[in-house]
């Protein structure tokens, strides 16, 4: 596990523990029967969290130094005014991501690789609606990155799908394992369960993970089990095949999905055509930003 990621979290943490702890002493609630399958599963919430939703922490922001740990000491102080506009560019710095988003809303990546191919075949909807059955806040729309890119550092889970074969550059191989190194998230799903992009995928998981192979993902890994209680994939026809993940340094930072989690029902412009999609993905992609975010 990254313990460089809980670090900002530890006084939201604390505070979450306090309230409940009062909460508990004041009143003794009942207990309430699950609901049917996919359940949502309940959490004791902060006083700003709705009844009912789960609290996550904030945005994952990788172990990148801040800007203020990277300026030199003393730098500024001796102008009062460029103190303050420096203190000013600092606030900014922190209170805003990519596109002027707060901090505290929660953003996610659809990848540029290989050059020119892109993820826009994933549907964002699952962003929605983690908003409506958690409190997690999400920015609602995919944000494109470059995998090569200094800016993949910045989001706690990026999605990679495609189809067709594709072969990465050293330099995206080795932002990609860096990445998950510090904790970051990969979600990859074959468009339209794609036979050729699968064999580039798996080339190129080997070739940045070598030490890691994929492994199948039991349906009682806790990815299955944040916001929704998923005790099995369906798909279009049959049967589909589990997921599949890497674990780095004990944290799951890879999951695959070689039937396709793109939902392309609330996409535009696209659609499995002859895949075996999983039909449940809506659900299975809440859950991955969750535990994207906790874990």
């Amino acid at each position: 596990m990254n313990f460089n990621r809980w670090i900002p979290f530890s006084a939201t943490v604390a505070a979450v523990l306090v309230v409940c702890w009062k909460m508990a002493a004041a009143f003794q609630a009942p207990a309430t029967a699950p609901a049917a399958n996919p359940t949502v599963v309940s959490a004791a919430p902060a006083p700003t969290v709705a009844p009912g939703r789960t609290a996550v922490p904030a945005p994952f922001a990788g172990d990148r130094p801040s800007a203020a740990a990277t300026r030199p000491a003393g730098a500024g102080s001796a102008d009062p005014a460029k103190a303050a506009s420096a203190a000013a560019a600092r606030t900014r710095t922190i209170d805003k991501q990519l596109g002027g988003e707060a901090e505290s809303i929660v953003q996610v990546a659809n990848l540029i690789y290989a050059g020119t191919k892109s993820s826009k075949c994933f549907s964002d909807h699952f962003l929605v609606k983690a908003e409506k059955e958690s409190a997690i806040s999400t920015s609602r729309r995919f944000h494109a990155v470059k995998l090569s890119s200094d800016e993949l550092f910045a989001f706690p889970l990026v999605i990679m799908t495609g189809e067709g074969s594709f072969q990465l550059s050293d330099a995206e191989r080795k932002n990609l394992r860096a990445y998950v190194d510090r904790g970051g998230f990969l979600l990859a799903s074959a468009g339209c369960s794609s036979s050729e992009w699968d064999v580039s995928l798996r080339g190129e998981l080997a070739r940045v993970f070598p030490e890691y192979p994929l492994q199948p993902i039991g349906m009682d890994h806790p990815v299955f089990h944040t916001v929704y209680e998923i005790n099995a994939l369906s798909a279009k026809h049959g049967t589909p095949r589990p997921l599949e993940g890497i674990t780095v340094h004990g944290h799951l930072g890879v999951l695959y999905s070689v039937e396709g989690l793109n939902d392309t029902a609330h996409t535009q412009g696209c659609c499995c055509c002859g895949g075996n999609e999983i039909t449940n993905a809506l659900d299975v992609n809440v859950n991955i930003l969750a535990y994207a975010l906790v874990y």
